[in-house]
């Protein structure tokens, strides 16, 4: 099972990644469910990261609240996306909402600045209409994301409450995009929400159990 540490800018990550995390998500402002780090800690951080042995996936958010983009934010995001790249980040992740839909212009138009980078749509997912996720989901397998990070409901939840959600996401994803639940998932709970869900891959800010 994977293990995907959600770190804000550097905080924490070698312990984490000593503790047996294979991956790192970079962001900022965790407050704010996770923003854009800075260009320079973008890459300080891509070397770090590697040179600890695991992957890092940047956060593309230009700001908080929600996940309807316009132009200006969007030419921000293309940017940072480009830059992850030409800095050797691993992947990206990002989501395009609006008004309860998946946004699939702004959606393709980052896609196409990934350029072959690993993609995860992030929890803007559950922003989606739940009557629309299924669909949403197929989409996202045909644009070529990786995965979906998902708490599978509101994050008011436990995890343990969304597990019925999250396992029809599994069962529709049918193999073709990894479902990677998050929000309450932590080193104490992980197995038994991987084993649950039959999923190979699991996020959190503490998702390995870091040293006193």
């Amino acid at each position: 099972m994977l293990r995907e540490f959600c770190a804000e800018n550097l905080a924490g990550v070698r312990e984490a990644i000593e503790a047996g995390a294979q991956r790192v998500e970079l962001c900022d402002d965790l407050s704010a469910g996770g923003i854009t780090p800075s260009d320079a800690v973008i890459k300080g951080a891509v070397k770090a990261i590697h040179a600890l042995g695991a992957a890092v996936m940047v956060m593309v958010r230009p700001r908080g609240g929600g996940f309807a983009y316009g132009e200006e934010e969007l030419a921000c995001m293309v940017r940072t996306i480009v830059l992850a790249r030409t800095l050797g980040a691993d992947g990206v992740v990002f989501g395009c909402v609006r008004e309860g839909k998946l946004d699939l212009p702004s959606t393709r138009r980052l896609v196409d600045a990934a350029n072959g980078l690993d993609m995860t749509f992030h929890m803007a997912f559950d922003e989606i209409d739940p009557r629309l996720q299924l669909e949403s989901l197929g989409l996202l397998v045909d644009l070529g994301f990786s995965r979906v990070l998902t708490h599978g409901g509101s994050l008011s939840l436990p995890i343990e409450e969304c597990l019925p959600r999250l396992r029809t996401f599994v069962d529709a994803a049918r193999g073709r995009i990894s479902i990677m639940p998050g929000g309450g998932v932590t080193w104490e709970n992980a197995e038994s929400v991987a084993l649950a869900l039959g999923v190979h891959e699991v996020h959190g800010t503490r998702i390995v159990r870091m040293p006193v």
